[in-house]
């Protein structure tokens, strides 16, 4: 029955899939969506595909990506290019360089606030629900994700991220680089304050 509602939103028939529920919130064991996350960004081997609206990571999930982008994995972040809190904008830019210099791909979607919460891995596995990544999502909101492990969803899903990508400016490191002092400033003094965003 899942199968059947998620290919049709999809466009694509699907039987049977393997799924399991992840669920999160204040009263769950602390950090437990970080670290499931971590797990997930650690098992990629070839694609590890993402995107979000609000990107706020805390130090072990934005080390993942980068690891994964640093073993030769595919990693490729979906952001808006506008997003609706000029705050969390302002900390998610203060990553880039990082990202950017480990090899991590960063599309900036253009279309307007792109609230997909979507995650493939190696063409397989797939995970979809309110997750973001941030702070707030980590220790704060209640959340409810799921984890798909079928090839065909995770090729449906991977064609709306490609969707995604195809409207998206993708960010060069000289264009970070060319940010002025204020501007680096501006960024990271949000990034300090990301525990609270």
């Amino acid at each position: 029955e899942l199968g059947t509602e998620l290919g049709t939103e999809l466009g694509t028939e699907l039987a049977q899939v393997a799924a399991q529920v992840v669920a999160a919130g204040p009263a769950s064991r602390p950090r437990s969506t970080a670290q499931f996350l971590v797990t997930l960004l650690s098992s990629a081997q070839s694609q590890l595909w993402i995107s979000t609206p609000y990107f706020v990571p805390d130090a072990t999930v934005l080390q993942a990506l980068c690891a994964a982008a640093w073993r030769g994995v595919d990693v490729r972040l979906i952001l808006p290019a506008r997003n609706d809190s000029w705050v969390v904008a302002a900390a998610s830019r203060s990553h880039y360089a990082s990202l950017l210099a480990a090899g991590v791909q960063i599309f900036e979607y253009t279309e307007g606030l792109l609230h997909a919460k979507t995650l493939t891995l190696d063409g397989q596995l797939s995970l979809i629900g309110s997750t973001n990544i941030d702070m707030r999502s980590f220790g704060l909101n209640y959340e409810n994700n799921m984890l798909l492990q079928d090839r065909q969803l995770a090729a449906a899903i991977m064609q709306r991220q490609r969707e995604y990508c195809a409207l998206a400016q993708v960010v060069q490191a000289s264009q970070v680089q060319s940010w002025g002092r204020l501007q680096r400033i501006w960024n990271n003094a949000w990034a300090a304050l990301s525990p609270l965003l």
